[in-house]
């Protein structure tokens, strides 16, 4: 389940936002409209003419992908919210995570999660059991099932272990599991809306065993999707694989986000900033904060620790607006996203992923 950014990462993904053109152009009506007509290169010195070569073909990737974004919306219809049942009940005998006493979002813990040689086989089995649900939930996956029967299944699986859903009661959170619909970028509420033919969801599982949290999410194919929305939901999990490649005791964090940048950027993807990686262990979301994005925020990995990467890319704006539950976040411009999330555990010499099934 990811964690927002703080107010700084926020207020800075906003400026970054606010052009599809990019920084690297300090004067984008020099490259479209009506000045570029009569532009000859002829009159520009070599180093000139290299310069605006370059960036008529950043302009030009980065409008085909908008225009590819565009052409996806229009072929389904917005997200609408459906009817939200009740919350569903926690045997008694179930252990249950200390955040349930309020309804305030917990603080972003400052302990890191490293765990000792006792800490890690419970870390192992909390996450076992996380990628276990995930995978039944996926086999729920088809047209006219309704998000509110996926967590109803995903419910009844993860206390029948006798697990509890960290989601549920989480900052007020109403459900088990986080179930997020072509355009939702995360934190979707299951509710009576139906699958349709073509949609994709992700699906965020979290669960609390034995004091420790396991964390996972993937998006799945609902029937028949189409191939430009099938290629997101491929190039998204290829950017969490090479994230994790670059992870072992020593690496910088901001490894990460350079990684999943660069693959991104490849497909003409964009790369949501506003929703971050996490510690993970004891406690649910504690640091490290893990950006997905380029950064150069300071930190290395230690041996012992677990956190979260969980990218979510988009084939159009990164800008994003939320429903009045304040949980389902959906990108400003109907385009649609794609995540997905493993807990790892960093050794010496690289990452175990925790969460594979």
């Amino acid at each position: 389940m990811a964690s927002a950014a703080s107010i700084s990462h926020a207020s800075s993904f906003l400026q970054l936002s606010s052009s599809f053109l990019g920084d690297s152009l300090s004067s984008p009506t020099l490259f479209i409209g009506p000045p570029l007509k009569n532009f000859s290169p002829s009159t520009l010195s070599g180093k000139q003419r290299h310069f605006v070569q370059k960036n008529l073909v950043i302009i030009s990737k980065r409008i085909s992908g908008l225009e590819e974004a565009m052409r996806i919306k229009r072929r389904r219809p917005p997200l609408r919210r459906g009817k939200v049942s009740p919350r569903l009940p926690v045997p008694d005998h179930i252990p249950k995570p200390p955040y349930l006493n309020t309804t305030l979002l917990p603080e972003l813990s400052s302990e890191h999660q490293i765990h000792d040689a006792e800490g890690i086989p419970h870390m192992k089995a909390a996450c076992e059991l996380a990628a276990r649900v995930l995978d039944y939930a996926g086999t729920l996956i088809r047209p006219s099932v309704t998000t509110d029967e996926i967590d109803k299944a995903v419910h009844k699986m993860i206390i029948d272990a006798g697990a509890y859903p960290s989601p549920l009661g989480y900052g007020g959170f109403p459900k088990s599991v986080c179930t997020s619909v072509n355009e939702c970028m995360c934190h979707g509420i299951p509710d009576s809306r139906q699958l349709q033919d073509g949609d994709i969801i992700n699906i965020d599982v979290t669960v609390f065993l034995n004091g420790y949290h396991g964390d996972t999410s993937k998006t799945f194919l609902c029937g028949n999707v189409d191939d430009a929305t099938k290629r997101l939901v491929k190039v998204t999990e290829e950017c969490l694989e090479r994230a994790i490649s670059v992870c072992k005791d020593g690496a910088n964090f901001m490894n990460i986000g350079k990684t999943i940048s660069e693959h991104a950027e490849n497909f003409e993807y964009n790369v949501v900033e506003q929703f971050v990686g996490h510690g993970i262990g004891t406690i649910f979301h504690s640091e490290p904060i893990i950006l997905h994005y380029r950064n150069e925020k300071p930190g290395c990995m230690v041996e012992g620790q677990t956190f979260t990467i969980e990218p979510i890319l988009t084939a159009g704006s990164i800008e994003y607006k939320t429903w009045s539950d304040n949980w389902t976040t959906l990108t400003a411009d109907g385009s649609p996203a794609a995540q997905f999330e493993h807990t790892i555990l960093i050794t010496r010499t690289g990452a175990e992923i925790l969460t594979k099934f």
